[in-house]
């Protein structure tokens, strides 16, 4: 029985040694150790010897299988080596070869903008709140101090669902949605997409986007309103950049301001841009109209605050001096390429 072990071991080493590829190692080692392989039909023959020859016999089957399993390892190492070599001998890739220029995209100027915006505002304390495109007129007009027949509505130039529904004009209607719904203080900026039906110009699109600020708090002043924006005017378009507030009026704030910034082109000396006038007209805002507190439930004895909206497209014309408000829709990627951020 030990001569025969040994032959099997025998054979088997020197076999191995002439095994050239995984598959063929893969299928030797089965025939030789698997559940049908010859050292393992000795074993399951080992009910025909004396019980005496049995652990002498066992330990000679182990120490084949050792020997064996040991040769295999080091075939199966120097094998996967050799197929590694020649599998990156054929996969080599020249490098100096000539390659197309493959060009990177960017982000749109637009993207880039109100990026820098929600920075700017949440670095302040501003909480970011998005709403529903499809508004109720209750929350875009009627909370907002425009009830039905207001002449304030006709400016809106409003997509009506019905009569009752409406494409939102502004973002003011997630401000009421908030402000019915939270207990202040409350300090947020809306943003996303508005509909007026408007002819698509340099200047105007059916289409454009906004970013509306809203602060509700006890003690509230137009001196918070100033501090609030003049800071933003300053991390958008650079130190020396200031603010100048124009009266104005609005249904949902009193009193209201049209806010003009420095002109970021000419800083402020005069040039094509602002028409010579040192300022551009970029947002409206003012103290929240005491009326919109009450109708959303805020007690305006108490309570005071201020709001301001701004164009994401204008700010995004001033900040990248684009005299087209089209170019940023119609995905020309001759003009796009120009943002890097």
């Amino acid at each position: 029985m030990q001569q025969k072990i040994n032959e099997i071991r025998s054979r088997a080493l020197e076999e191995i040694k002439r095994v050239s590829d995984s598959r063929a190692l893969d299928e030797l080692r089965v025939r030789l150790l698997g559940k049908k392989g010859e050292l393992t039909g000795i074993l399951r023959s080992m009910g025909q010897v004396t019980a005496e020859m049995r652990p002498q016999i066992g330990q000679w089957v182990n120490e084949a299988r050792e020997s064996i399993e040991s040769a295999i390892a080091q075939a199966q190492a120097e094998i996967s080596r050799r197929e590694m070599e020649k599998r990156l001998e054929s996969e080599k890739l020249d490098v100096t070869l000539p390659v197309e220029e493959r060009s990177t995209g960017s982000l749109h100027p637009m993207s880039l903008v109100l990026e820098q915006l929600l920075d700017i505002f949440t670095g302040m304390g501003f909480e970011a709140v998005e709403g529903p495109e499809v508004e109720l007129d209750h929350y875009n007009f009627e909370l907002m101090n425009i009830p039905k027949n207001h002449p304030a509505r006709d400016a809106q130039d409003t997509f009506y669902v019905d009569d009752n529904i409406v494409l939102r004009t502004h973002t003011s209607p997630v401000q009421a949605r908030i402000m019915t719904t939270r207990k202040p203080p409350i300090r947020i900026v809306s943003f996303g997409r508005v509909y007026r039906a408007d002819e698509a110009d340099a200047t105007h699109s059916p289409v454009f986007h906004q970013l509306e600020g809203l602060v509700i708090d006890e003690n509230i002043s137009m001196g918070d309103l100033k501090g609030t924006l003049d800071t933003f005017a300053r991390r958008l378009y650079g130190e020396g950049v200031t603010t100048r507030f124009r009266p104005s009026f609005f249904p949902f704030t009193e009193p209201s301001a049209e806010v003009d910034l420095t002109c970021a082109a000419c800083r402020g000396k005069g040039c094509r841009i602002c028409k010579g006038t040192g300022w551009i007209e970029v947002l409206g805002s003012g103290m929240v109209n005491p009326k919109v507190l009450e109708m959303c439930g805020i007690d305006s004895h108490k309570y005071s605050g201020f709001a301001f909206g701004m164009g994401v497209e204008r700010l995004s014309n001033l900040k990248f001096n684009i005299t087209d408000m089209r170019n940023l829709y119609e995905n020309d990627v001759r003009f796009l390429k120009q943002f890097r951020g």
